[in-house]
Formats: structure tokens, sequence, C-alpha cells
């Protein structure tokens, strides 16, 4: 089926309408962003979750600096904000903070 190509929020390049994947940046969202928690759309001009009340700035573990939590890194130095789902059969991507996996629903041990 065709669809109509849309542009990467985060790149700019012209995506499927359809595609889960951005192939120019790898963004998994490529389309919109999502709250870490609930995984609601959100915006960088919210201040919180309109879908559970998260704080959508936090303070990156590497430099300290806010930055918007739907990016995959810290908008100051670059370092990653996600770590990998425990379960085995899962392994998905998962927001520093989140206490559960958003996909598999497994416990997260933060550090």
């Amino acid at each position: 089926m065709a669809t109509f190509k849309k542009p990467c929020i985060h790149c700019g390049t012209l995506v499927d309408g359809d595609a889960r994947y951005c192939p120019t940046c790898a963004s998994s969202t490529p389309f919109a962003h999502h709250c870490p928690s609930c995984l609601r759309e959100v915006t960088p001009a919210q201040a919180v979750c309109s879908g559970c009340g998260r704080q959508l700035r936090v303070a990156c573990p590497a430099c300290g600096v806010a930055t918007f939590v739907a990016e995959a890194a810290c908008q100051s130095c670059g370092a990653t904000l996600m770590v990998t789902c425990p379960n085995r059969r899962c392994g998905q991507p998962q927001f520093f903070e989140n206490t559960k996996c958003t996909a598999c629903g497994k416990k997260i041990k933060l550090k």
C-alpha cells in the first residue's frame, strides 16, 4: 500500500508514513516524541506529560544539565539516556528512570 512520505522530526529526511525507524538517523520516533513512561505523544514545549503527569525535563545522569526526556541522548553532552531491558527476549531500549519496561513489563533495576 502506498503511503505519503513525512519528514523525520530529527533530521528532516522524507520517510514513508508507516515507517518505524528513520533510515537516515535511525530514530525510532521519526514523526513524534513520546513520553518514556506512558508512550503518549509529547512536545518539547510541555512541562509534564498530559497522560501520566511525568516531568518532561530531567537532569542528565552524566552531566547534570536539564534535558528533554523524549530524546535518546542528553541535549547538552550527548550521553545516552537509555538502558536495555534486562529481559533476554525483549532487550528493548528504555529510558534510564523507568522502573519497568514499556515493551514487556519486566522490572528494571535502577542504579
